[in-house]
């Protein structure tokens, strides 16, 4: 029975065995754009092991559910999209939480998607949920007190 199972698996890809960041502290952040204050909750990954799992190998987000990236310092960041399946919107953000620029990404694309400058924060939406509520550059991510800061 073992055989047929393993057999019926597709090699090398083995999302349920995958890591996936589980149990990570979340804060409640806001952002101020067109005259509104957008609520949203954020997994916060702040050490380097749950920066580099990031969502990988999650198959849906909950509405106004993200995750925001704390890095030790401000620097010129870019993410990819290995072993993710949700498409993301990204939103790099200076050490204000001002946001330098918004990305779209595409699930698996392994091309980078760069900040347009230096950046200590990097907040992960569903795709279009910027858009969607007319955030843009030059916008500030509130709460980021309650993010702390990175680990390593």
């Amino acid at each position: 029975m073992i055989c047929v199972v393993a057999a019926a698996l597709p090699l090398g890809n083995f999302p349920a065995l995958a890591q996936v960041n589980k149990d990570l502290p979340t804060a409640e952040l806001r952002i101020q754009a067109a005259g509104k204050t957008h609520k949203l909750k954020a997994e916060i990954a702040a050490d380097a092991n749950s920066r580099t799992i990031g969502l990988m190998n999650r198959f849906s987000l909950p509405p106004d559910h993200g995750m925001i990236f704390v890095f030790p310092m401000s620097q010129p960041l870019a993410f990819w999209m290995k072993n993710t399946f949700v498409p993301l919107s990204i939103a790099y953000a200076d050490d204000k939480g001002v946001i330098l620029n918004i990305l779209d990404m595409k699930p698996h694309d392994e091309s980078p998607h760069p900040s347009k400058g230096a950046a200590l924060y990097a907040l992960e939406m569903k795709q279009g949920w910027f858009k969607e509520r007319g955030i843009v550059s030059g916008d500030k991510i509130q709460g980021l007190d309650k993010v702390g800061r990175a680990k390593n």
